[in-house]
């Protein structure tokens, strides 16, 4: 349809997404079908074939498939950077998690932490404790969230700590943002946008991706626990 435009994006850009797309809809008339999951989850649905307008990924997911000729090179811009986070329960004391050291200790201590394993976050969380050098006494409890929300595990009591980019963490109810895990431990994720190389509406979509590059949805990436 000429009013609409198919959208695939990352699961951790799905609050922002949701508010911008809704704010674009009433500017344009222009209808967003807009569809999360993680990027890796995407790629592979991209390969398969799955036919969409825009695509919103991790930089480095996004230039594979414009390497692939999925996606046109030009069209390629970064919308915000995302860090990782920790999460409890809502009400529960916040632990230190504000260096390696006192993060190790935490990690530890939790009957069981909470992380994805094909976002972006849960990748990288994977390496990181294998740097940290305590994988195997994390991944012996650890509880595995194969795709979606790992704070969702806070809420239902599976565990006491749920790591994830912070603007993931932000999308539950019932559960605080302990804060990020160390800088000096993470590179952040950058989240980019580029058209399809077979998109139906290149024009709509181009529009649309010209709104989410623009300084005037800089506050709403903000408040997603984003930066722009």
């Amino acid at each position: 349809m000429a009013n609409t435009i198919r959208m695939l994006s990352t699961l951790g850009l799905a609050g922002a997404m949701r508010s911008l797309s809704s704010a674009f809809e009433t500017a344009s008339g222009i209808h967003v079908d807009a569809d999360f999951a993680p990027t890796l989850a995407l790629l592979k649905r991209l390969r398969e074939g799955e036919a969409a307008d825009l695509v919103i990924l991790t930089r480095e997911g996004l230039d594979e498939v414009i390497g692939e000729g999925r996606v046109v090179a030009e069209s390629a811009a970064d919308l915000a950077r995302s860090y990782v986070g920790i999460a409890v329960r809502a009400g529960q004391v916040h632990p230190d998690i504000g260096s390696e050291a006192a993060l190790r200790q935490r990690l530890l201590a939790a009957r069981s932490v909470a992380y994805s394993r094909l976002g972006a976050s849960g990748v990288y969380f994977a390496q990181l404790i294998v740097r940290m050098g305590i994988a195997a006494e994390i991944n012996a409890r650890a509880t595995i969230v194969e795709q979606g929300f790992t704070a969702e595990r806070l809420v239902s009591g599976e565990a006491d700590l749920a790591v994830q980019q912070i603007s993931e963490l932000k999308q539950v109810g019932g559960i605080e943002v302990v804060g990020p895990i160390p800088h000096e431990l993470q590179t952040p994720a950058v989240f980019s946008a580029g058209r399809m190389a077979n998109a139906n509406n290149a024009v709509a979509a181009d529009r649309l991706l010209r709104y989410l590059a623009s300084p005037e949805v800089v506050p709403v990436l903000r408040q997603s626990g984003l930066e722009p």
